[in-house]
């Protein structure tokens, strides 16, 4: 009987684990992927598109690098197209990962660790076999020498190693980060064999090699970048894949400015343009060739979370660190009358960190939410404030008529409550005497227009505001040594925040440099909060997560937030095809493809214009 008892012990001990392993070739945030094992491609590409023709795309500034990996440079736009992940996300569902590099995919029930079995037809471009020895190599190397951004990323990583010949594995340091398998799997992986002997750390101009569909054929150093598809490329067929990766033939031309940009746009020099500009959008293209349909000029509303653009403030400048002076300046912005009169009434104004989706805040918290922000505000009232759980976050709006009295009334009085007082038309700090005077710092000359109402607002306040514009090298060198009282920046947002959390309102990130955290916050209510929404069980206890977060963010007046627009603004010369489906949560086009019938044609009807 003790014998037997022992062989029962014995198989239930030491065997429950493998049934709780899950192998699929996919694996989704929460709930079931859409796409079942056997899925042949997603809704939203065509199989049978046609691949071939050449697409001419464009940029803004320069290039130094084709190492997109480190914090030195500025590298080649298109370069990702190199390189493969583990794993590549549907653009239909909130976060789901399916198998690229690796064909299967291996986590427990709690998700402490996650494996990768890898496709035996993975190869880099010179025919070699994609190895578990790159996966870590390439983890290990991005974690001493790669961007700050991947220390933050994947920071809960213990270890990786090699299980077998086709198969590596992720073990965790725990299993409260539900998101670790997933965006483990979004890892690019490098060739360890091509950089033996290279400098990981440094800018350069060799050509690399990669798993990824395409290759450089050429390049004018800073001035363009011309790729060719690999028709060798081992995923063609890969599910995910699938119907993506048309053009034969991709170039970026370079750019000074976007007006530039834009006439080479309509010159025909470039086939596709992503307007930015409500005013260039309204003014800028009654044009023969869009009335003619030889530019399609298209307004494609889509479902992606806006995230936050905004004035940033840097709050490790002692003028920003006091939250009532932040919220001060916010009554001096004009939304209103901005949109009225510079946009053409095309924007809606943000009121949160994670607009246009289900994770942004609004209303009063109630329930858990409710609860989550007063614990937090009642232990230290200066991390959260109480306003956080008791009010609704607006931000102060106007008549649009352009006179702010009352607004830039409210904004003395919180300066005054701040220590600042008006002397003789200057605001000044009555503890050290000094004046209030700061840089606005952008990077596109065509925001100037926006910012200067803005400033002349901040001087009625007795406020001294300098703006300045630099190119775009200088300005990613500043913002990543945070060099700067205020910028104009964007904090972009997915439908299932978590690590990337850390890199953007951090503590541990506010001091290193290249970090998202530019607004310099040291927080620990926020950090607490970070916490919650990575270690979030399921999709509810994700959603209260992050409207707490988006509320104690938007409640410590970190920023002066600005618009959105819930739609692509997309112009492009007919030579495309498109599938007949557009993804829920993308442009899509990399499953558009040159139309022959039509790019052939295409030099002929230019002509028409003439």
């Amino acid at each position: 009987m003790l014998k037997l008892l022992f062989v029962i012990l014995f198989i239930f001990g030491n065997f429950p684990s493998f049934a709780e392993i899950n192998t699929s070739n996919a694996i989704a945030m929460h709930g079931t992927p859409k796409y079942s094992k056997n899925f042949d491609n997603t809704d939203y590409t065509n199989p049978n598109s046609t691949k071939g023709g050449e697409v001419i795309f464009s940029s803004i500034g320069t290039y130094d690098t084709f190492n997109p990996f480190t914090l030195k440079g500025t590298s080649a736009d298109g370069i990702g197209n190199l390189y493969e992940t583990l794993t590549s996300s549907s653009s239909d569902e909130a976060f789901t990962e399916y198998g690229l590099l690796a064909e299967t995919i291996e986590w427990p029930e709690d998700r402490s660790w996650v494996a990768f079995n890898l496709r035996k037809e993975a190869k880099w471009h010179d025919g070699k076999s994609v190895t578990p020895e790159d996966v870590i190599w390439t983890f290990n190397i991005l974690m001493e020498k790669g961007h700050p951004f991947y220390k933050y990323y994947y920071g809960d990583v213990v270890e990786v190693l090699k299980e077998s010949d086709s198969k590596v594995r992720f073990n965790f340091k725990g299993s409260t980060n539900k998101e670790l398998p997933l965006i483990v799997g979004q890892l690019p992986v490098l060739p360890k064999h091509y950089w033996e002997g290279k400098n990981f750390d440094e800018t350069s101009l060799d050509i690399p090699i990669g798993s990824g569909p395409y290759k450089i054929k050429s390049f004018d150093p800073g001035r363009s970048i011309t790729y060719v598809l690999d028709q060798n490329y081992w995923g063609f067929d890969v599910p995910i894949k699938k119907g993506t990766e048309n053009f034969g033939i991709i170039k970026y031309e370079y750019y000074k400015d976007r007006g530039i940009e834009r006439e080479a746009f309509k010159a025909g020099e470039i086939d596709f343009f992503s307007e930015n500009s409500s005013k260039e959008w309204a003014t800028s293209y009654e044009i023969t060739a869009v009335k003619n349909g030889l530019i399609k000029k298209e307004l494609i509303d889509h479902e992606n979370p806006q995230g936050m653009q905004a004035f940033v403030f840097n709050i490790r400048k002692n003028i920003f660190k006091n939250r009532k002076v932040r919220e001060a300046l916010s009554y001096a912005f004009d939304f209103e009358w901005t949109n009225s009169n510079l946009f053409y009434g095309a924007y809606k104004r943000t009121n949160s960190f994670f607009e246009n989706s289900e994770l942004a805040s609004s209303g009063i918290p109630q329930g858990k939410e409710f609860r989550i922000l007063k614990e937090l505000s009642d232990e230290n009232f200066n991390l959260v404030p109480k306003d956080a759980y008791l009010k609704e976050f607006n931000p102060p709006k106007t008549d649009g008529s352009g006179f702010i009295r009352k607004e830039l009334s409210k904004s003395i009085s919180l300066l005054k409550e701040a220590g600042w007082e008006l002397n003789e038309g200057r605001l000044i700090n009555k503890d050290t005497k000094e004046n209030f005077e700061f840089e606005i710092l952008l990077v596109s000359p065509a925001f100037e227009r926006i910012v200067l109402p803005f400033k002349d607002n901040l001087e009625k306040l007795g406020i001294f505001v300098t703006v300045r514009t630099i190119d775009s090298s200088q300005y990613q060198q500043r913002l990543e040594t945070f060099d700067f009282d205020m910028v104009v920046s964007s904090f972009r947002q997915s439908l299932s925040p978590g690590n990337e959390q850390r890199n953007f309102w951090g503590s541990d990130a506010a001091d290193t440099d290249g970090s998202r955290n530019i607004i310099g916050i040291k927080n620990p209510a926020i950090d607490n909060l970070i916490e919650k929404v990575i270690s979030a069980e399921d999709r509810e206890d994700l959603i209260i997560a992050t409207r707490a977060l988006d509320r104690a963010l938007l409640w410590n007046h970190y920023v002066i937030p600005q618009w959105h627009i819930s739609s692509y603004r997309v112009l492009y010369w007919d030579i495309f095809g498109k599938p007949k489906i557009r993804p829920k949560y993308a442009l899509g086009t990399n499953s558009w493809w040159v139309d022959a019938i039509k790019a052939g044609t295409i030099d002929e009807r230019k002509k028409s214009l003439q």
